[in-house]
Parts: C-alpha cells; structure tokens; sequence
C-alpha cells in the first residue's frame, strides 16, 4: 500500500536537516543523481516545519546542530501525524556508543558517519526506506532483525573504542620508553655498549609505535574512514630523514639504507605516507642479510611517481605476492616471515591515496614498489 501511494506520487522524498552547508549540497547532489527529490533544513525546527508542510519519504538527519538537536527533532517527528512510519537515518562525526545509543533510542532507524561516501548514503537510505514498507506488512519479524542489526552496530562501537583508548594508553608510555632511550643514547659519559642498547631499545619502541598505529588505521579503513588529509609532501626529503632516522636500527641488523629518491613532490598525506615508507623499510631491514644494502629509490612515470624499496634477502616467492599484503599473512619460511599488519596497512593507505602497490623480484631479494600520482 506504501509503496502504491508513493509510486503514484512520484520520486521518493527525501528530507535532509543539517546545519553544515556543504554536507547538504553533498546530501543533495547525490539523492538528486539518483532520482530522489531533495527538500533541505539548515536547523532543527526549520526541519520538523518542513516535514509537517510536506512530509517525506525518509529523514537524513545531523545529530550535533545549535538549537534543537537532531535526537529532539527526531523525537518530535515521531509525534507528529505519520512521522512514526517515516524513516530517519541520522548523521554524525561522532562515532561512539553513547551517541548511538541516543539515537536509536530516540526512534532513529539507521545510524551513519561523517564523512559519507555517496554510494553509502543512498544504500543506507534505500535500505531504511524498505524496512519501513516491511514493517507494515510484517513487523515483527522486522523488529528483530532491526534489534540485532542494533546489537551488531553497537558491539561494532565498543570493539572501535576499546581499540582507541588501547591506541591512546600504549602510545604514551611507548613514546616515553623511546625518549628515554634517545636520551641515554645522547649521554657522553655512558659507554659504548649501553648507547648501542639504548638506541636499540628506542628502535624497537618506534616499531612498537608503527604496529600500535598501523592496528588503529586498519581499524579506520574497515569503516571507510581512513581519508588521507592532503599537503604537498617532498618525496626526497621524507625519504632521507626515514633513513637517517631508521640508521639505528639497521646498524643493529648490520645493514645499510641508502636513499636515492630524485626530487619530487606528490600531494598526500605526509604522515601516512612516511609510515608506508617506513613498515617497508622496516620489512627490508628485517629479511636483508648482513653486511648488505636497503636502498630506497625512485622512478619518474610522467604523471606520477614509483617509490622502489629493495633488499637482498630471500625475496617473496610469485605465488605469495598477492597474499602478501592480506593481514596476518606471514612468509612460508622463517626468513621471510612477517608481522602480518605492516604490509596491509600498506596496502589501505596507498590505496586510500588511489595509488597500487606490488612486489617485483630483485634478484636476489625482493622490491616493494609503490605508485602514487604527482602533486
């Protein structure tokens, strides 16, 4: 019956209360594309004002607005005449499990995060719409798959936020392991033998640090929410500095780096980027045998740039190439092994930059290529 009235109506109506301008041109342009009628509200009561003058198929609605908020504006559309079948699904950059809880408490229907992607936007708007039609046919049933795709939702946040506050408590005291191996390894009156140990233990507790971050970002692209946050970024000069900052731990396994990037400059994300940068040197450091070089070195492709790093170990045999890069996928021989996170993070970052990663054989050893597009 629903869905009879609003085909003879016309394109679905969607109404989008947010207080940001452009997340609603966003909001429009892509309901728009797809067919959907847009009406808009800068504010919470402007919003509930226009659903009463023409009340819309489906809500998209921010939660965090001056004035009354988007939990109270959906409280008072589930009070108005028809607003308890209307879905509404609610905005929001806070990705937590109170916020969700509030939300669905106060009759929201789906619970999405800024920012969106487009193609999300209209899957989840789609998909609240339908429910809505079902459960006027069969609610029960409805019901329950809504209450378990809730406790889903909601064990998803909690798993989000313990790994957060475990990133946020072990990064502290790991930064505080490391300084205080960089000081002994500065101290003049300690012997040889106790620097070399300190500047070890602060190599090891970088690596620490690099595995605590790359297990959060991980984390974030499982949500689509590793979003690079673009500068212009000298290839040559983070090169050199991963280098001179990682010499430390290569004297520890007796081996050298050599950077040898031309003069470039892409437009990334320097700090992801330096951390791609990094695991793999880390990686090379770790299979290259004594007495041999990791060198870091690029090619110019016109339009964008191949950042190569290369050791003389073992090499990663053609049939593990593509695996390789899977989290917690590890070498078939101890020489090869891996921690099984560096080299998926990896992967999701350049890929999130819209570039490719790869291995090519380096006879002998191995040669992780990167391709990013310029500045």
């Amino acid at each position: 019956m629903v869905g009879r009235l609003m085909a003879e109506r016309g394109p679905n109506l969607v109404l989008v209360i947010d207080d940001n301008a452009a997340n609603r041109a966003l909001a429009q342009a892509t309901l728009e594309d797809e067919g959907y009628q847009v009406v808009l509200a800068a504010a919470g009561e402007a919003g509930v004002a226009a659903f009463v003058r023409q009340p819309p198929d489906c809500v998209l609605l921010d939660i965090q607005m001056p004035g009354m908020d988007g939990v109270a504006v959906c409280q008072r559309v589930r009070e108005l005449p028809g607003g308890a079948d209307v879905p509404v699904v609610f905005l929001t950059a806070q990705r937590d499990v109170e916020t969700f809880d509030r939300a669905r408490q106060a009759g929201g229907d789906d619970f999405l995060t800024k920012p969106f992607r487009p193609s999300e936007l209209i899957l989840r708007i789609e998909a609240a719409m339908k429910l809505r039609r079902i459960a006027l046919e069969r609610g029960e049933l409805v019901e329950l798959i809504r209450r378990q795709r809730d406790d889903v939702m909601r064990l998803q946040l909690q798993r989000e936020q313990l790994m957060a506050f475990l990133v946020h408590d072990l990064k502290n005291p790991v930064h505080a392991i490391s300084l205080s191996g960089e000081l002994i390894a500065r101290d003049q009156t300690a012997s040889p033998r106790t620097r070399a140990a300190a500047a070890a233990i602060r190599s090891d507790s970088e690596s620490l640090l690099r595995m605590i971050m790359n297990l959060l970002d991980l984390s974030k692209a499982d949500e689509g929410r590793l979003v690079p946050a673009r500068q212009r970024v000298d290839l040559a000069g983070l090169a050199a500095e991963i280098a001179a900052g990682m010499a430390a731990r290569a004297r520890t396994a007796e081996v050298e780096i050599a950077a040898e990037v031309a003069p470039r400059t892409i437009h990334a994300d320097p700090e992801l980027i330096r951390r791609v940068l990094e695991n793999l040197v880390d990686n090379a450091i770790r299979h290259a045998p004594p007495e041999s070089v990791v060198r870091i070195t690029s090619i110019d492709r016109g339009a964008g740039i191949e950042l190569r790093v290369a050791d003389a170990g073992p090499g990663v045999p053609a049939a593990l190439r593509e695996r390789v890069f899977d989290r917690f996928v590890q070498g078939d021989t101890p020489a090869r092994a891996g921690r099984g996170l560096g080299l998926a993070f990896c992967k999701l970052a350049i890929e999130a930059h819209g570039g490719t990663i790869w291995i090519e054989d380096g006879n002998p050893g191995a040669v992780f290529c990167v391709r990013l597009a310029g500045a």
